[in-house]
Order: structure tokens, then sequence, then C-alpha cells
């Protein structure tokens, strides 16, 4: 008979064995113990502190590692075919503000379209600030946390979506999950970031979701401004003025002002843009509420001189054509927004003096410094040492 002595004793010299024969299997057992270090986001001076972090998925720097190289990693698609990888950056350049761009050498005039040819429904949304968003994503606020059905309430939803949607990578979750375990390098950093070598699209979508939450601009001339670190020119205070004032160019119930240093509000509105509204996928097909018939997110105004062509559809080339089409060109319909005060004269009627000063306003929300960033482009080499132009795909 073995004693409870006895046998607490002969369980301390077969555990190292069993921990010894474990180790025999090719790979390094790993420690019992799962810290991961936590990400600490440094909140930049006058932007809001309340961040839209969900609780089940704290940033740490092993997650936002690990996301940094999926975001880049065309087998995301769960494919290893040159012509058939794509990723998320693939879409989201960083030098075009995490957008396609207008000049995008693959998507003609920045319209994307997904493995299998078919059109996205809209032009892309920049990546940038998305940690303060907590009114929905997409252009028409879709993904938001009181979303009737779980599947789509956070960020980290959209990752899954794009690895399934036709109009993007047309993939199949369980070929993804199987292609990322089976690369090596990728299980080590699951491990390290979640605390198992099984890698699982839940924790794809979180490491990913954590990247992105990352991609915080905030460094720009008007930035230096409010910091006192610069002075704008003469010709940009006066478009910031104009911005700021309904009797100007009337932008800031929108895109906000100095009192909101993300340039939009993450709200919807129609803009005028037309007098007729048939189209699926406005804010009125999430909410069913007929005042919100036309209407799409307010964008944020940072690097958007980077971020053409503008509108859900694209119908703007240029920011010059924006800021004429406000000017002159705004539509009045039953669903046009209140906040929209100059419908009746077909918008704000700038002179060509102000539209410049206008845009040079706009012009100095540009971050140099965040579009070039090399925290948030590629890495080099990726977990199995494959270089970024082996694995980045023909996008």
């Amino acid at each position: 008979m073995i004693t409870k002595t006895r046998y607490s004793g002969l369980f301390s010299l077969i555990l190292p064995l069993l921990l010894f024969l474990h180790g025999c299997n090719g790979k390094e057992p790993h420690p019992v113990e799962h810290k991961p270090t936590p990400y600490q986001i440094a909140v930049p001076k006058y932007f809001p502190t309340h961040l839209n972090i969900p609780d089940d998925n704290p940033m740490t720097v092993e997650g936002v590692e690990l996301g940094r190289y999926l975001f880049y990693d065309g087998r995301l698609s769960g494919r290893t075919e040159p012509d058939s990888l794509m990723s998320c950056a693939g879409c989201h350049r960083q030098s075009r503000n995490f957008e396609p761009g207008i000049d995008h050498p693959v998507f003609q005039g920045g319209k994307t379209h997904g493995l299998t040819g078919i059109p996205t429904a809209h032009y892309p949304l920049p990546l940038v600030n998305l940690v303060w968003n907590s009114n929905g994503y997409f252009w028409n606020g879709m993904i938001h946390r009181n979303n009737p059905d779980a599947r789509y309430r956070r960020l980290e939803d959209i990752v899954w979506m794009t690895v399934l949607a036709p109009d993007e990578i047309h993939g199949d979750t369980t070929r993804t999950k199987e292609l990322i375990q089976s690369i090596p390098g990728y299980p080590d950093l699951f491990f390290r970031a979640f605390g198992s070598t099984k890698v699982t699209m839940e924790n794809i979508s979180k490491a990913v979701a954590q990247f992105v939450r990352t991609l915080i601009s905030a460094n720009s001339r008007f930035d230096k401004y409010m910091r006192g670190e610069l002075q704008l020119t003469q010709q940009e205070l006066n478009g910031f003025i104009l911005f700021t004032t309904e009797e100007g160019a009337d932008c800031f119930h929108c895109h906000g002002s100095s009192g909101n240093p993300l340039f939009t509000t993450n709200l919807f509105y129609n803009n005028g843009k037309d007098t007729q509204f048939n189209e699926p996928g406005d804010r009125y097909s999430v909410t069913g509420n007929e005042a919100d018939r036309g209407a799409y997110k307010a964008t944020t105004l940072r690097n958007i001189a980077l971020g053409g062509p503008y509108m859900h559809d694209g119908r703007f080339e240029t920011l010059d054509e924006v800021i004429n089409f406000y000017s002159h060109a705004v539509q009045m319909s039953p669903w046009v927004n209140p906040l929209m005060h100059h419908v009746a004269e077909n918008g704000v009627q700038l002179t060509p003096v102000e539209k410049a000063e206008l845009k040079a306003f706009i012009l100095s929300l540009q971050d140099d410094e965040f579009l070039t960033n090399p925290d948030f482009g590629p890495p080099a080499v990726f977990p199995d040492g494959s270089a970024y132009e082996q694995v980045s795909g023909r996008f």
C-alpha cells in the first residue's frame, strides 16, 4: 500500500521525468506560468482618456507583436500560392493613412476588391485612432457593442469577417488557423501572447485588434501648435477659424475641433450628397430609423489628403473636390442632417481664398511621423524567417 506521503514522494520523482520526456518531442516545453507584458497606451495631450479596449483582450506587448506579424502576413488567407496571399495591409497601407490610396498599384483609383475580383461594397476607412471609437465600425456602424448578434460587436470581429468575406480574402477560418499553426515560430508567439500554442481564430482576431489599437496619430503640425511647439501660418490659422465656425466652413459639428483632437465624432450623417437613398449599407440598414437614410460615418480628417478617393462611394478624387462640394453642391432632401446648416444655399459658399485657407488647415493635420513609424510598418522577417516580400502577396 502506498501511503499519501509515499505517493507524494513518488510523484515528485516522476514529474521531472515526464517533463524531460515531453521535451524530447523536438520542442522545448513552455514554462507553466504565462505572464504577458502589459502594453500601456500613452494617451497624447488633449486626447480623450477613455479607451475602447475590451476586458477580455487587454493590451500586451506580446499580443501587439503577434498582431503586427498577422496584419502583414498574406498567409492569413489560408493559402500559400503567391497570387492567393492577402493580408490586412494589402488594403490598409501605412503610407496612405492605412487606406488603399488612390494610387494603389493593384486597386485602380483606390477601389478595392477581394481575391475573387468581387469589389468591396464601400471604399475602406482608415485604421487610425480606433482605440477611441466607441460608436461603431464601418461606414454604417454595423459593428457595435449593442448589436443583438454577438458576432458583430467588436473590432476583433472585423478580422474573422475579413477572412470569410467574398469581396475580401474569401477564405476559410479553419484553413487559416491550420496554416498559421503550421508555420514555425507562430505557435510560440501565440503562447507568449495568450498562454496556448494552439492557434484559434479568436486569438488571431484579438492579436490583430491589439495591433490596430496602437495605430495612433497625434503629432501633426496642428498637434504641435496646440502643445505650443510651433506656430501655424496665417493661412492655416484662417482655415482653422473657418473650420470651427458656423459662419465659415461649418465643419466642426461632424469632424470636431480643437476640443476634439480625433477630428471626427465617429457618428453618422446624411451630408446632402444626393436626394434619393436606396443603396443598401447606409446607417438606415443598421438602425431601421427612417432619419438615417443616406447617413454614413464622418471620417477622421487626420492625414485625409492621403486618403482619397473620398466618401463611402469614392465619388470625389481630390480634397479640392470635397471642399467644392461642401461649398456649392449640397442637396436638400427630407433626410439631410439638421447640422447641414447651409443646405438651403447648396453649401457654405466659400470663396477661392477661403477654400485655400481651409485646405491649408486640413493639411496641417497630416502626421508624417505616424505615416513612417517603423513600429507600424511591416516586419522585415516573419516568425519562420520569411522576408516580407515573400509573404505579402500581390497586393
